[in-house]
């Protein structure tokens, strides 16, 4: 099969383009939101809210923070101007900046990146950037914030969207947890007290996917950090220092990672903060083994078992792989589930001509199909319908943000205060200690990641990388650190 060509692979990969096309009736295709064809600047402005896509029928929380005023030259130019504008900031900035691009933005902000991964990936691999002044990272603000945990104290950690949150991090905020943590001490006892097997009544979880004052919360209270590719491993540390689990913020992934380690469902109680003990009895409590927050993906909630036996009809052979995120009953139907750098690897080792099923953010599944046209692949969810807030990042916040470092102007930085940061590396550094019982004594520091191996149409794919040397601002333990979403 002849290649595509490096300009149809960029337009192919576009979300944004595809958008457009179906708005205007040139073809085929729906999409959640008529208002995604907008640009994110017109919804700075006007209520709080996470904007057009998956996230748009989520509550927003009071007080979530807001994108100023775009520049109007940014709002009118045309997205060839955007990007030559790009590309001259970052040429005359060079090593001064790097630019991380998380794998569900949309292709044209992509396009520009230094290294390209998950949320976890790509704060270590602007560890390889130590000279860097600036990191822009154009992801959600979550993601931003523990790029400023590992960074140095001397380089400033940009989002160019002050907008682009993350509703599922912002179901479990730093009141509710507390909350539940006073209830939990109230039906358990004390919490750091340990039984007959050395155990506490229950150790806490947050999914990497939330706030650095959660990562805090249970870097305080002896718990740890997971992602979505060592979820299991954390877990399994967890029940050897806790006969219970508190998981949040989503509760997905928490029941497909702890299902599949054998926990029955009825000793895996939701928590609503919004109900008295969360919605349990104190007898289900104490038989619980994993609390389960009332969190979830908006992304990966989508996505059903019509869809999957829809595909199956269409495509028969097609393998069905989905991220842990999704709910349950899909993640059984499936073929397989994993993170976001397990499906990319999946596609990556299939012979040609496979026929791939993706349950993830559309942008990285039209990605991987315009970068693999030797397979079939496919978003399960028919409607397009990006992640509200990864969409709120566009090329003119990014070329606003390193025009502003040209003149010598640092705005929309994220600093995590040092109250927060040192409970949360410590939570981060226990993730990065953690590791599968078979994989201990042999694990190696895994090295830096690289950009050499950049094709020409794309930035590298970041790879885990040990913390870098500065020990104020970042775990200490040079580990290999796993994937996650």
């Amino acid at each position: 099969m002849t290649m595509v060509q490096p300009s149809d692979v960029r337009l192919a990969a576009s979300v944004d383009r595809s958008i457009q096309l179906i708005q205007a009736g040139a073809t085929s295709g729906s999409t959640c939101s008529p208002d995604l064809a907008k640009g994110p600047w017109e919804f700075d402005a006007g209520p709080v809210a996470y904007g057009p896509g998956s996230s748009m029928g989520d509550v927003i929380p009071t007080g979530s923070p807001r994108q100023g005023a775009l520049p109007e030259s940014y709002r009118t130019a045309s997205d060839a101007e955007l990007h030559d504008r790009v590309r001259a900031a970052k040429a005359t900035l060079g090593e001064r900046v790097v630019v991380l691009g998380h794998f569900y933005q949309r292709d044209e902000v992509i396009e520009h990146a230094d290294f390209v991964g998950d949320s976890f990936q790509l704060a270590n691999a602007a560890l390889t950037r130590p000279d860097a002044e600036a990191i822009v990272f154009c992801g959600v603000h979550f993601m931003a914030e523990t790029a400023d945990l590992l960074s140095t104290p001397e380089q400033a950690v940009i989002l160019p969207n002050l907008a682009a949150g993350c509703s599922m991090a912002d179901m479990a905020d730093e009141e509710s947890v507390e909350a539940c943590w006073a209830d939990l001490e109230d039906v358990y006892g004390d919490l750091t007290a340990t039984d007959a097997d050395g155990r506490v009544p229950v150790i806490p979880v947050t999914y990497m996917n939330s706030s650095a004052v959660l990562k805090g919360f249970v870097g305080r209270n002896g718990g740890i950090v997971c992602t979505s590719s060592n979820a299991k491993t954390v877990l399994e540390w967890a029940f050897e220092r806790g006969r219970r689990v508190l998981f949040f913020p989503d509760q997905h992934l928490g029941r497909n990672t702890a299902k599949a380690m054998g926990v029955p469902l009825e000793q895996m109680p939701m928590w609503n903060p919004r109900k008295a003990l969360g919605g349990s009895t104190a007898e289900e409590l104490e038989d619980a083994r994993v609390i389960l927050w009332h969190g979830f993906c908006s992304v990966h909630r989508r996505f059903t078992v019509d869809q999957i036996a829809q595909a199956r009809i269409d495509h028969p052979g097609v393998q069905v792989i989905v991220h842990p995120e999704c709910p349950m009953s899909v993640v059984d139907a499936a073929d397989a589930a994993g993170s976001t750098d397990f499906i990319v690897k999946a596609i990556q080792a299939a012979p040609s001509g496979s026929a791939f099923a993706i349950g993830t953010e559309i942008n990285l599944v039209q990605r991987l199909a315009a970068e693999y046209p030797q397979h079939e692949i496919f978003c399960l969810d028919p409607v397009v319908c990006p992640c509200s807030t990864m969409y709120r990042i566009h090329p003119g916040y990014l070329a606003w943000v390193l025009e502003e470092l040209v003149e010598g102007r640092v705005v929309n930085r994220i600093t995590v205060a040092d109250e927060v940061a040192e409970p949360a590396r410590v939570a981060l550094e226990r993730m990065l200690a953690a590791k599968p019982p078979a994989a201990a004594a042999t694990a190696e520091p895994v090295p830096p990641a690289t950009n050499q191996a950049k094709p020409p149409a794309a930035a590298a794919t970041a790879e885990p990388v040990p913390p870098a040397t500065n020990q104020a601002k970042q775990p200490a333990a040079p580990v290999a650190v796993p994937a996650e979403a």
